[in-house]
């Protein structure tokens, strides 16, 4: 195998390279590529993960933004004609454009600490060409995602996140698994994209506002933080109380808010 080239992690991308064989070796086995797989890895940096996940599935396309890392991945995985290298920025990259007739994709990443809330989001908006998704994230945002209602670290990432996917936190990294070593632990999360979305919203757009304008004052009760959209009196018709704090709302309870003002707004018109 050819040298791989020193390269200084950069702050400006988030970067921190793993290095840990036991834990790339777990991360793998969780995620148990096959042949045939379309796996999309965003920010390879390395390689760490790149070479297993191309051995198993047979083909790879990575999306790595940091110009200085692709002599090093085709170095590395250039001469495999099923290795395919897309320079760009994972927050504006259209994933669609990977997708050969129905195939689903499976995407892997170690996501940069700074970046990855927007790009969970973004990612979103492809749930319905995705299979899976497994990412290396800081665990506070990990705990986000799977939060439920009640928790602490329950919020808006978390509800809409969980509105689209099926949500598993897996495993915590600390962080002497990387090189630089972050000064917060890490952990593998699991996202599985539903065929049928178990609560359905006539209007996500406004469910997602709805959420947002909840959580802007998390303190507030759901009466006070929603005033401008829906009356006490209506949620307490929808059977939520208004004196609720939002981190007690659940994405039913949502939902079935959204869906009320979507049909009362059409009544109108």
């Amino acid at each position: 195998m050819a040298e791989i080239p020193y390269h200084k992690a950069r702050k400006r991308f988030g970067q921190n390279f793993l290095h840990d064989h036991g834990v790339i070796q777990r991360i793998i086995r969780s995620i148990h590529p096959k042949a045939g797989d379309r796996i999309v890895e965003i920010g390879p940096g390395q390689g760490a993960l790149t070479e297993l996940l191309l051995d198993d599935a047979g083909q790879l396309d990575v999306v790595e933004l940091d110009r200085d890392l692709i002599p090093t991945l085709k170095l590395r995985f250039g001469l495999n004609p099923e290795f395919r290298i897309h320079e760009g920025d994972a927050l504006k990259f259209d994933f669609s454009s990977l997708r050969k007739e129905d195939e689903m994709l499976r995407l892997v990443g170690n996501l940069p600490y700074n970046i990855s809330t927007p790009l969970i989001f973004h990612l979103l908006e492809f749930q319905g060409l995705i299979h899976d998704m497994y990412f290396m994230l800081q665990k506070e945002v990990v705990e986000r995602l799977a939060a439920q209602p009640g928790e602490k670290h329950y919020g808006r990432l978390g509800i809409m996140a969980q509105y689209y996917c099926k949500i598993d936190n897996l495993f915590v990294v600390g962080p002497g698994c990387f090189k630089p070593a972050p000064k917060v632990d890490s952990a593998i999360v699991r996202l599985e994209p539903y065929k049928t979305i178990p609560y359905p919203a006539d209007d996500v757009k406004l469910l997602e506002r709805i959420v947002r304008e909840a959580f802007q004052q998390r303190r507030k009760t759901m009466r006070n933080t929603l005033k401008k959209l829906i009356s006490a009196d209506e949620l307490t018709e929808l059977g939520i109380d208004p004196v609720s704090r939002p981190e007690t709302v659940t994405l039913p309870e949502f939902v079935s808010i959204a869906n009320y003002l979507h049909k009362k707004a059409a009544d109108k018109r």
